[in-house]
């Protein structure tokens, strides 16, 4: 019986098993090794770690965690979650059981990208998804969006306002799009519809669906997410509906609404940034600590009902 089972080894799951360990309790983190950013080349944006691959932050992160030998890494793929606060069972691939006084919840999400070929390959590389994490390295280039959802023309004015003065919105022949709000902002409307992508030395290349190329900076798309065969859907932790999908509801201590489970990360905000992952974990961690010193003290989430 591990004190704490953390799933998910990126950057929320590795901060609070840091904060864990530091406190000497038995910590196991479960990671697939399939973290959300591991296309990008650099994370920006990160203070003391801005243009570093994050591939190169998580191992730092993981040499940190050497020294703390009550915690424990290790590779695996969490199918199953069960149980009660101070009893939960995690069933991995592989059948292997781990049972956890306490879980932390820090896999992040599934970003669905829609089926174009090309659009998986230069994912993180030449189609982006966040003005913040990678405007700058595109600046006063071309740059094009594509519209998914709602959100898609609020990303191209974000774009438009202090990243580029060439922003295409394809509508794709989306509805609930405010043509003459982009118009008057600067942004050009197309109405036509992606076809294929091809990621170039400069940029990338897309094909429209009459069958023109136009080469570009960078494409910019905010995908929905899913949470589907989440182990938080298993222990049933209340859910709430963000604008690019569902996310885990947290308390201020990292608490969801199932008593023992807490999360952290890009799985417990409906605006995902490494930022927020590391201040998620510390306030995770050290909540899931505070639970087992002094049981009672962190309540579950109670869903309020409006007045």
């Amino acid at each position: 019986m591990m004190d704490v089972a953390i799933i998910g080894g990126s950057f929320a799951g590795l901060t609070a098993a840091l904060q864990l360990g530091r406190a000497s309790r038995s910590v196991l983190v479960l990671d697939a090794g399939a973290p959300r950013n591991r296309t990008s080349p650099g994370a920006h944006g990160v203070a003391g770690w801005d243009g570093v691959p994050p591939a190169e932050i998580l191992a730092r992160f993981r040499a940190d965690l050497a020294p703390y030998k009550s915690v424990s890494l290790h590779k695996a793929v969490v199918t199953g979650a069960s149980g009660n606060e101070d009893a939960f069972t995690l069933t991995l691939a592989d059948n292997e059981r781990v049972f956890a006084r306490r879980i932390v919840l820090a896999h992040g999400v599934r970003d669905i990208l829609p089926d174009i070929p090309g659009l998986t390959d230069a994912w993180g590389k030449r189609v982006l998804h966040c003005p913040y994490c990678h405007g700058y390295e595109v600046k006063g280039g071309s740059l094009v969006v594509l519209a998914v959802h709602p959100m898609s023309a609020h990303q191209a004015l974000m774009l438009r306002a202090d990243w580029s003065r060439q922003v295409t919105l394809l509508t794709a022949g989306m509805e609930g799009v405010d043509h003459e709000a982009l118009e008057q902002a600067g942004v050009r409307v197309d109405h036509r519809g992606l076809q294929a992508v091809t990621e170039v030395s400069d940029g990338i290349d897309i094909t429209l669906t009459d069958g023109s190329i136009e080469r570009h900076a960078a494409l910019f798309l905010g995908p929905k997410t899913s949470l589907a065969g989440s182990p938080a859907e298993h222990l049933g932790c209340m859910l709430g509906e963000g604008p690019m999908g569902p996310f885990v509801r947290v308390g201020p201590m990292a608490q969801t609404s199932i008593a023992g489970v807490f999360a952290a990360g890009d799985i417990a905000r409906p605006m995902p940034n490494i930022n927020f992952a590391l201040a998620d974990g510390f306030q995770a961690g050290s909540g899931c600590h505070a639970s087992l010193l002094f049981p009672g003290l962190i309540q579950p989430l109670v869903e309020v009902s409006a007045p």
